[in-house]
């Protein structure tokens, strides 16, 4: 639990629903009309934000009615992008009370309640109970998770047979050791990173078939290449990931950008689905 807590505590703390309220002041927008677009700079966080996520949403079925499970929901934007386009309800967990906490009160803002549900709690023990979700999905969680197998056990456990299963995340690469800070890991401490072969095989094992990774490193990496950009142009918007990852947000995302070009890290975006 002290692991976990770590880890928690690494990615937020206080109070980050007035954080985001402020940045939204600074953009000129009101809180009595907020729109999932409006958010998306900030409560898609993850590499690559509300891009990535739509790209997730158009590689997997989803149908009106489904119960979709977000493992790893942060503030709650893919939730609720995904619960407001496809008319299904949306359930996330989240280790991060932090983020739990402000991610329901943006949910709120947006009259989501009905659709989507954020817990607290650990992926590795989603307290849920078996074959209950039509599809989930982890976007850029897994670099956190120390028993990978137990997590993909777990997932096969909460959904139907048949059902996608669908990861976004950045893999261990073939060149050494990642260079730190980075987002998910001050100094290396709380970061469990796989090879791609060893995620497809781990989930496999875990009960999931048909398999497919994609390599997304070129994605990510001119993602990362515009923020800094923006960055050294002192250009950056008020409302953005960065309001998030601290003083050395851009240390962060210049060793992100740095380790995928030397091959210290490899993103992929993988989709599976559970036996039958």
């Amino acid at each position: 639990m002290e692991r976990q807590s770590t880890i928690a505590e690494h990615w937020a703390k206080g109070d980050v629903y007035a954080l985001i309220v402020s940045a939204l002041e600074k953009a000129g927008k009101s809180l009595s009309s907020l729109t999932v677009e409006d958010l998306a700079p900030v409560d898609h966080f993850h590499a690559r934000g509300f891009p990535a996520t739509v790209e997730l949403a158009d590689a997997v079925s989803i149908k009106p009615g489904d119960h979709i499970l977000d493992i790893g929901c942060g503030l709650g934007g893919p939730a609720g992008y995904i619960a407001t386009r496809f008319g299904c309800r949306v359930t996330g967990i989240d280790l991060t009370p932090a983020f739990v906490d402000a991610g329901r009160e943006l949910t709120a803002l947006l009259s989501l309640q009905d659709q989507v549900t954020l817990d607290q709690g650990d992926a590795q023990h989603l307290p849920y109970a078996d074959a209950s979700f039509d599809g989930a999905y982890a976007q850029h969680v897994t670099m956190n998770i120390a028993d990978r197998g137990q997590f993909f056990a777990e997932g096969a456990r909460v959904l139907k047979p048949g059902a996608w299963f669908a990861l976004t995340g950045h893999a261990l690469g073939h060149a050494g050791s990642p260079h730190y800070p980075l987002p998910w890991s001050e100094d290396g401490s709380g970061a469990y990173l796989v090879a791609p072969a060893d995620t497809i095989a781990l989930l496999q094992k875990a009960g999931f078939e048909h398999v497919a990774a994609e390599d997304t490193g070129e994605k990510y990496l001119a993602a990362y290449e515009k923020v800094l950009a923006l960055a050294e142009q002192g250009s950056l918007p008020p409302l953005g990931v960065h309001l998030l990852l601290g003083a050395n947000a851009r240390e962060k995302t210049r060793n992100a950008a740095r380790n995928i070009e030397e091959g210290r890290t490899h993103p992929v975006q993988v989709i599976c689905r559970k036996r039958m």
